[in-house]
């Protein structure tokens, strides 16, 4: 059975673009467009998409008032497709936590030869979204081709011995993707003050995950920022890897921090899991916990497997709370988790960690 994908955009040259490069998918089914929101619910009221492709910035009504009221009355899947400004960064961070399940940035200028370039970027996406498992919204937090790498392509295996050197700092290090952006609102917005150190990947466009990082800051009782290379990791601090840099753990006598750097893709992705969670096998052994979260495809679930080798303490998020299963569930098959646990018990498992 075919995706059935509904296309609202205000661009009438990306409207027709995209349907034409979907056309020769067989699997996706572009079953209309429309230039805003209220058009797009009068015909999705006659045949409802499993996918909605979204522009963000439209007449009317907006695209972020029209995630939620979607999520709200009839969650669907939504694939945001925004130009990617400072501007359009926020308020694309804004879909992701309202429940957009995966983000295509486009530029303001050549969208034909954009979406010519990208086609298999755009069409992966939509197939992503369609298995994934999208929920009511919740109440708003108020502030407080296989030839890809694997981690050897930045750092060696993990040496043995780490499982019986102990420190007096211990650090989580936690992986996601699809979902993610809402998984991590849900879970770090529940850690109190005295939570540890966390290094997190979370997969994300360049310069947007600044932006996410001042957002979840605002809604903390946590700090949450970007990484540098050099951070410490302190009791109460989250840091997120740079979009398009990797981010590893380092050890410094009994302290810890993270290195930032540039690299190849690693399991398909810059920043990758499998590089955070190997670093920490290396370099933190016994003294790390490491958490896997929702996300399409592998990445992470070999350096998960390898931190519980050294003795790390390891969790992956159950399928029933995640919006795609898929990088719990390669942990889980390889051996490498020691429990799993619904989204909204993690706050809990990484302070029982302190």
């Amino acid at each position: 059975m075919s995706i059935k994908v509904m296309i609202v955009d205000d661009s009438a040259v990306m409207r027709e673009a995209m349907q034409q490069m979907l056309a020769p998918h067989a699997d996706i089914e572009v079953i209309g467009a429309a230039l805003d929101p209220l058009l797009a619910l009068q015909k999705m009221e006659r045949n409802w998409p499993d996918v909605i492709l979204l522009d963000v910035e439209m007449p009317r009504m907006d695209g972020i008032t029209f995630l939620r009221q979607i999520m709200t009355t009839r969650p669907t899947p939504v694939v945001i497709c925004s130009t990617l400004t400072e501007k359009g960064a926020e308020i694309t961070l804004q879909a992701l936590s309202a429940g957009a399940v995966e983000v295509i940035t486009k530029p303001t200028m050549g969208l034909r030869d954009f979406l010519r370039d990208h086609a298999r970027e755009l069409v992966n996406a939509i197939r992503t979204a369609s298995h994934a498992r999208v929920r009511p919204a919740s109440a708003p937090v108020t502030p407080r081709t296989d030839t890809r790498l694997t981690a050897d392509a930045l750092l060696a295996a993990p040496a043995t011995g780490l499982r019986n050197q102990r420190t007096t700092e211990k650090i989580v290090v936690l992986g996601t993707s699809t979902g993610g952006t809402q998984a991590l609102e849900n879970v770090l917005c529940e850690l109190p003050v005295n939570a540890p150190g966390i290094a997190i990947v979370q997969h994300m466009p360049e310069r947007f995950t600044r932006n996410f990082a001042t957002r979840l800051d605002s809604l903390c009782a946590i700090e949450v920022r970007e990484a540098c290379d050099g951070d410490r990791l302190l009791p109460g601090l989250a840091l997120i890897a740079p979009g398009g840099r990797h981010m590893l753990v380092r050890r410094s006598g009994a302290q810890y921090q993270v290195e930032v750097k540039d690299g190849p893709l690693v399991s398909r992705h810059r920043p990758s899991v499998d590089v955070l969670f190997r670093s920490a096998a290396q370099h933190a052994g016994r003294n790390a916990l490491g958490v896997i979260m929702t996300g399409m495809g592998d990445d992470g679930a070999r350096g998960l497997k390898e931190m519980h080798e050294a003795g790390a303490r390891t969790c992956a998020q159950d399928e029933d709370s995640c919006v795609v299963f898929g990088m719990p569930k390669e942990a889980i098959r390889l051996g490498g988790v020691d429990q799993v646990v619904a989204l909204g018990e993690i706050p809990g498992v990484i302070m029982s960690w302190r």
